[in-house]
């Protein structure tokens, strides 16, 4: 048996396992959610050079996270294989993390879009150093094919609502109207405290989730000793790459990230300046997010378990496109409530709960359809490679803010969205073409992602099958 039974999985081991998960939560909806805004509106680069920005870092990310999964793979020391990589984290995630929103006063555009390329190369590279080895924990904790749905489900949980607490309290506490910042979201001094709490934060959850999890070190596997040195290692890390299962998952995870990502970096505009919301009631969307995230994991088993992961995450996925663009769709024909109206708020947070909900329990079944992978490829190939394969779906969650950053800030671009706006004050048409262009664009990404989870094949039955075989050549070696 590889790793741990489910029976044995205490909640001590899932809580621990789940909370490191805060780390990427905050850091996602920092970067998802707030740099773009910052560094455009409130320190004043262009759109298009923030979304640059972190496009690069995003490539450098795409050659390095693999190698982090391959080492950590075959690592062999007395704290196994993963966490002495997760320990070494904490610290240069945290310090890098509160770097970004601290940018030098007075540089030029040119040297503040280096030093946003480097700051976030740092903190995706720290990063990667904790969340590739704590990903490829789940698949040794447990080789059950529900139990590792409902492992996914507390590290979605812990990931979740980090962010979004972290959010709650930037929009209601952090970011503060003055008189010189009449608007909350463009006022400097709410940005800072909110990286210096957050670093704190990511620090402390890594260390958490490391020493938490510790005590499971002598259950996990011992890698064989390495042969065939670097070439060899690249061979290996390639053709797990390739693995024919993980692919279709892989195409699936860069379009849900580029869709969700796209919609979260321009979630803020289109609330200030499509919606007309304010701070506070944008505030009230975080609060949604809070009844939708537990609404789906009370709900992801059940839907699992009656009709297969692969065909709970597509119909899921249907309806997060169907909610998701619903009220934009609605406003442009005409057919939904104006801007200050009564009904406005409370029908948009619930159009926001279904389509969060939606799209929370397909985040959930696709990193559970992933970890079955791993048995898989072990059966095809005679090697287990949760690093790799982690960090190749971590590499996809990177995405969301890379992506979707990078692909926001053009569509600002292409509709002449202006630097330093004011709520009210913006061309009409410029925030109706924002949206007439949006909404294809996120179509066709939930599509291309519908497409490639249908041609996932792995069912619980060819998985059980998978783990008989696999058991059978253990005893036949032994």
């Amino acid at each position: 048996m590889s790793g741990v039974e489910a029976s044995q999985l205490t909640w001590r081991t899932k809580l621990s396992y789940g909370v490191g998960a805060v780390a990427l939560g905050l850091k996602d909806n920092g970067f998802s959610y707030l740099l773009l805004l910052f560094y455009n509106q409130v320190v004043g680069l262009p759109a298009a050079t923030v979304g640059l920005a972190i496009m690069i870092a995003l490539m450098i990310d795409a050659v390095l996270d693999p190698v982090i999964g391959q080492v950590s793979d075959n690592w062999r020391s007395r704290w196994g294989r993963r966490h002495p990589f997760m320990y070494a984290s904490a610290l240069p995630v945290g310090l890098s993390y509160l770097l970004l929103w601290y940018p030098p006063l007075g540089w030029s555009d040119q040297a503040l879009f280096v030093y946003l390329i480097c700051v976030a190369v740092m903190i995706r590279t720290f990063l990667s150093l904790f969340e590739i080895p704590s990903a490829a924990l789940a698949p040794e904790l447990t080789a059950d094919y529900h139990a590792r749905t409902g492992l996914m489900s507390y590290r979605a949980a812990f990931n979740w609502y980090g962010g979004l607490i972290m959010a709650m309290l930037t929009f209601r506490v952090f970011l503060q109207p003055t008189a010189e910042y009449p608007v909350a979201q463009l006022n400097p001094a709410g940005y800072g405290t909110y990286g210096l709490v957050s670093a704190a934060v990511i620090f402390a959850v890594i260390l958490i989730s490391a020493i938490g999890t510790h005590n499971r070190i002598p259950h996990l596997r011992v890698p064989p000793p390495r042969t065939g040195g670097a070439r060899q290692a690249m061979k290996e890390m390639f053709g797990t790459m390739a693995n024919r299962a993980l692919l279709p998952m892989l195409g699936a995870g860069v379009f849900n990230a580029m869709a969700y990502g796209l919609h979260v970096a321009l979630s803020l505009y289109f609330n200030t300046f499509f919606w007309g919301f304010n701070a506070g009631q944008v505030s009230f969307f975080i609060l949604a997010q809070f009844g939708s995230s537990a609404l789906a994991l009370a709900v992801v088993g059940p839907l699992s378990r009656r009709l297969g992961k692969r065909n709970a995450a597509v119909l899921c996925k249907v309806l997060a496109c169907v909610f998701g663009l619903a009220p934009i769709s609605l406003r442009l024909l005409g057919l939904f409530p104006e801007n200050g109206g009564v009904l406005l708020l409370p029908l948009m947070l619930s159009i926001h709960l279904m389509a969060v909900t939606c799209a929370s329990i397909v985040a959930i079944l696709h990193g559970s359809l992933c970890a079955d992978i791993v048995e898989d490829h072990e059966l095809k190939s005679g090697r287990r490679a949760e690093g790799v394969m982690a960090a190749a779906n971590i590499f996809v969650a990177k995405a969301t803010s890379g992506i979707g950053i990078f692909a926001s800030s053009v569509l600002l671009s292409v509709v002449g969205f202006p630097d330093g706006a004011v709520p009210g004050q913006v061309d009409e048409s410029i925030v109706r073409n924002l949206a007439l262009i949006y909404a294809p664009v996120i179509a066709t990404m939930h599509a291309c992602a519908i497409f490639c989870i249908m041609r996932y094949r792995i069912t619980r039955e060819s998985h059980a099958a998978t783990i008989a075989a696999l058991a059978a050549r253990a005893t036949a070696q032994t």
